[in-house]
């Protein structure tokens, strides 16, 4: 176990590493373009040249996807979520997409070809922008592109645009001592580098409203005359080594005669960092004392293999519906621990609420796999046919596990097609259903074990044992190519209630809604401790601590909006839902957002928290 936690350190330490690589070189290649992090993008133009200092080479295409009719300016935190999605090209892939031209594999196109097919297809190019190419890389003089060549002098031109966006940062003391939008150049202990992602938009009709996404990781464009700032405020908290929080919220004895309802559930995180879950129903038919709880799912544990997502943080979110779901009423949350478990005891009403589950994204994020090689999923046998490893059926035997959402031993079709759209983004209908209960082992119109795994064997048939298809419904569900979930967290939800038999149904899988979002800034308002701003009445820091995580609200009470300074440098062994050290968020007129979830990095060592909220 020693071992096991020391190269999961190491692991840690040199994802940190790479993590604080890849925001510097987005810092370098932004501050070539712009004066500051804080500054906005504020066209196309910028967009593109922007991309083209960080190495990329986008096409018009990618950049009218992030560019769209109603972007008026987007920011660092916005360019560097860019970054993650557009990889640069490598030379295997432009080697691949000339070879579709070469069909004879000479090596060469001519340069008539050339001009015909940058001319005439896709992004039609003018005969200047070709002859611009031709002449660059006319190597030999022979009226033919050597592309393995051009290959190697694109590949040299990026690295080196690259390069010289590092060097300029590098010698220029000014903006390498920007904090704003970037990590420190070091991070030991510091707060950590997880994915930076917008939250969905947020939208209310009364009251106060809540920030939309946008706001939410907004970095804003001000003037340099406008660096210093007005007024702040600084929280610290103290915590000390996680142990296991033992709470009233469980009196087995009391609860052996209470009615109980149960389901499973799935966080799984996105390209773009945004994390999407199941979103459920609960049904009481009278009012009565219930116990709600949550924790990650455990499933079966490889020897030698650690089950990562049993660390993510879970909670779950309590919605009374009313006259229309537009108007879902915070009931409460799950904010005693036990454990891995957190849990809420009190009383409803009868009715229907909504369970809405949330993890803050500070221990489920996009990690870098240090994988060497690819698990094999399928083998022929001595008979030529093909079968499914020991290893992939054991996978399939734990996704089985985390989509069987009741708990029966089975599959119906409504979970079968939460896992369809998820994997697919399809459906599965009626008769689509019947045809695999033609062909699959069934019990009650419901898919078994045995027979989802025939399901992917024929799958694997389909494609002649090309495992392509197989990959791209493991990644999707979280697994990375050694078969381990990295980028997923199963987890369970049960409902005790002591009066009345509870149901629960799970009807989306999605990402998080304005309603959540609105649940987790009033829950903090509620419980939190509010500190305002001095010298801005109506700017208020509320900060609230619940088990091993702290969450920070801003309140904007004034007409206009506000740009708010964060600075966590001052934390130790600290772990933020931002992934950056600093940063600045604009908070919208008559609003609220959050500003960030904290959780500790190491739970066995204490952890120091430490922010300053600044009006800029």
């Amino acid at each position: 176990q020693k071992v096991t936690r020391l190269e999961s350190s190491q692991v840690k330490k040199s994802q940190h590493a790479e993590d604080a690589i890849f925001y510097m070189n987005c810092r370098a290649a932004y501050l070539t373009v712009l004066k500051s992090s804080l500054e906005n993008i504020k066209s196309k133009e910028q967009l593109s040249l922007v991309l083209q200092q960080a190495g990329r080479n986008p096409s018009q295409k990618t950049v009218n996807k992030y560019w769209t009719s109603q972007t008026t300016t987007l920011n660092f935190d916005d360019f560097c979520t860019i970054l993650k999605k557009e990889k640069p090209a490598t030379k295997p892939d432009l080697l691949e997409a000339f070879g579709k031209i070469d069909t004879e594999n000479t090596g060469y196109i001519l340069h008539d070809e050339l001009y015909k097919i940058l001319t005439t297809r896709g992004e039609k190019m003018t005969r200047d922008e070709v002859n611009a190419i031709t002449r660059q890389a006319d190597f030999n003089s022979s009226g033919k592109l050597d592309y393995k060549k051009f290959c190697d002098l694109y590949i040299t031109t990026s690295q080196q645009c690259c390069k010289a966006a590092r060097e300029k940062l590098e010698g220029d003391s000014r903006l390498r001592q920007q904090q704003f939008g970037s990590q420190t150049e070091t991070c030991p202990e510091g707060i950590t580098l997880p994915v930076t992602k917008p939250s969905p938009r947020i939208s209310r009709k009364s009251g106060h409203k809540l920030a939309p996404a946008k706001g939410g990781n907004r970095t804003p464009s001000r003037p340099p005359s406008a660096q210093s700032c007005k007024a702040s405020i600084s929280t610290t908290i103290g915590m000390g080594a996680t142990s296991d929080r033992n709470t009233k919220l469980i009196e087995p004895d009391l609860m052996k005669e209470w009615q109980c309802a149960q389901s499973k559930g799935c966080f799984y995180l996105e390209e773009d960092g945004e994390i999407i879950s199941h979103k459920y129903k609960l049904h009481l038919p009278q009012r009565s004392t219930v116990c709600v709880t949550i924790k990650p799912l455990s499933v079966r544990q490889v020897e030698g293999k650690t089950c990562n997502w049993m660390s993510v943080d879970t909670a779950l979110y309590i919605l009374k519906e009313n006259e229309t779901q537009e108007n879902l009423q915070l009931v409460s949350f799950t904010e005693h621990q036990h454990k891995e478990m957190f849990g809420w005891k009190g009383e409803l009403g009868s009715g229907v609420y909504w369970l809405l589950p949330f993890t803050t994204g500070c221990r489920l994020k996009k990690v870098k796999p240090q994988i060497t090689g690819e698990a094999k999923l399928v083998y022929r046998g001595e008979d030529g046919e093909l079968a499914l490893t020991r290893e992939f059926r054991a996978a399939l035997s734990d996704i089985f596990e985390t989509i069987d959402l009741d708990g029966n031993g089975l599959l119906s079709l409504e979970e079968y097609n939460f896992f369809e759209l998820r994997t697919s983004g399809e459906k599965c209908d009626e008769e689509a259903w019947a045809v695999c209960k033609e062909n699959f082992d069934m019990k009650k119109n419901e898919l078994t074990r045995q027979g989802f795994m025939d399901l992917n064997l024929m799958e694997a048939n389909d494609r002649e044992g090309d495992p392509s298809d197989l990959w791209v419904t493991l990644l999707s569900l979280g697994y990375n190519k050694a078969l381990e979930m990295t980028e997923a967290c199963p987890f369970v939800i049960d409902i005790y209630a002591e009066k009345c038999k509870p149901r629960i149904k799970a009807i989306y899988l999605e990402g998080g809604s304005w309603q959540l979002n609105r649940a987790i800034c009033k829950s903090v308002v509620n419980k939190g401790e509010a500190r305002v701003i001095d010298g801005c009445e109506n700017i208020i820091i509320y900060t609230y601590k619940a088990g091993r995580r702290i969450t920070s609200v801003i309140e904007n009470k004034s007409e206009n909006k506000v740009i708010i300074h964060v600075n966590n440098e001052q934390s130790k062994n600290c772990l933020s839902n931002r992934g950056l050290n600093v940063f600045a968020v604009e908070v919208a007129p008559k609003s609220m957002m959050v500003s960030q979830h904290v959780m500790p990095l190491n739970e066995q060592e204490e952890w120091f928290y430490n922010c300053v909220h600044s009006v800029l």
